[in-house]
């Protein structure tokens, strides 16, 4: 009997971790079936299938294909942009009670990229206008969720996790007595609300400035330098990145953070 009890604790384990998983698929399942946590908004398309017009944007990224961001991108209205600070998060968007168009039981997921402006000078379908919750994507993910032809589809959306591979990108500008870093790739909640650097003659971390979009500034002097950051997404979670850049980085160039949220 004695031989048999690491197999009865086994199987217990293994019956244990099966009824684990089965629940959380359940939750999972729970989650995407309820509507309560999803908020009502609208989509249009900007740009072809392309996405050529989707490149750039307010959040700085470039070029979003280069980047690891792809079609699947947003422009994002007033009320969503923030002023910037909601650049990198990332949404789920089905079309919702419009049955001439909605494609049925599809959703894409989006990761806001770029700024759809207010128009206050006209006086109906100011779709960017606050308070309206609105999405400008690209043609390519549009058609996921209705023709083209629609133009204008009624959504309902919701914050999800951003799944990136690889680590957090750095990529630094400035000149030697000003610094700026473009962070991109960032999972978890995706964007960020706080960038601490230091070099590696540094006592502590210094602040850095958002400037606009995902880019970060400090007027410290760290040519020279090794450098770390410590980077606070907005659920609240910190990664700290040791030792990104090496001492003989250059200007225009993009680091790996090795590790991501």
């Amino acid at each position: 009997m004695a031989a048999l009890k690491p197999f009865f604790s086994l199987a217990i384990f293994i019956a244990h971790f099966v009824s684990s998983m089965a629940a959380n698929r359940q939750m999972l399942m729970d989650a995407e079936t309820n509507d309560s946590d999803w908020n009502e908004g609208h989509a249009t398309f900007y740009g072809d299938m392309t996405c050529a017009e989707t490149m750039q944007g307010a959040c700085g990224y470039g070029d979003l294909f280069k980047q690891g961001y792809g079609a699947e991108t947003a422009a994002l209205s007033t009320a969503l942009f923030n002023d910037g600070r909601t650049c990198g998060a990332c949404f789920k968007i089905k079309c919702y009670d419009d049955p001439e168009w909605c494609y049925p039981n599809v959703s894409i997921k989006v990761t806001g990229t770029n700024f759809c402006p207010p128009n206050y000078l006209k006086k109906e379908e100011n779709w960017c206008n606050p308070p309206l919750k609105h999405f400008d994507l690209s043609m390519v993910a549009f058609t996921k969720l209705a023709p083209y032809k629609a133009g204008i589809i009624p959504v309902k959306y919701r914050r999800v996790p951003c799944s990136k591979e690889g680590g957090v990108k750095f990529y630094i500008k400035g000149n030697p007595w000003w610094t700026m870093v473009l962070l991109y790739n960032v999972g978890g909640a995706g964007d960020i609300i706080s960038v601490k650097i230091k070099g590696s003659r540094s006592e502590s971390w210094l602040s850095m400035e958002r400037s606009w979009g995902m880019n970060w500034q400090t007027g410290v002097v760290l040519v020279g330098q090794s450098l770390s950051f410590k980077v606070t997404t907005s659920d609240g979670k910190t990664v700290e990145f040791d030792n990104v850049a090496p001492a003989d980085w250059k200007f225009l160039q993009t680091f790996d953070g090795k590790l991501n949220f």
